[in-house]
């Protein structure tokens, strides 16, 4: 019998969105997550926006849902939203084969991973 996993506990003034599966490596989608980290959620939202990365996209639409959870589940102001956590994990690695000479093969792997984003609503200093 296993362990039940304890959901994540968000703070008061915070609200989060997963995205799985997402059809490309860790180390690539860390590149996209890193380049938002500690931003405003607006000026994340055009970052993402004109992002030449492939992932950009889908990263963006966990942050547009994100900032819906925040507005919707736990009502807070979408205009002082600041990500604070946006990290990244592996998931399954497909396995697939490649036929080369002499009757051998070469492995391939397509890795999938995942991603979370954690906003919080923080005060201007007036």
């Amino acid at each position: 019998m296993s362990l039940k996993k304890n959901p994540r506990r968000v703070g008061e003034l915070e609200a989060l969105a997963k995205t799985r599966m997402l059809r490309t490596s860790p180390q690539k989608l860390n590149l996209v997550a890193q380049s938002i980290r500690g931003m405003k959620v607006e000026k994340a939202l055009n970052e993402l926006q004109f992002s030449r990365k492939r992932i950009a996209k889908d990263v963006r639409k966990c942050l547009e849902s994100a900032i819906a959870n925040a507005e919707n589940n736990h009502g807070l102001d979408i205009d002082q939203l600041v990500i604070v956590q946006a990290f990244v994990g592996k998931n399954l690695v497909m396995k697939r084969w490649r036929p080369r000479a002499r009757g051998r093969s070469a492995k391939i792997l397509k890795p999938f991973s995942e991603i979370t984003i954690v906003v919080r609503e923080v005060e201007e200093a007036a």
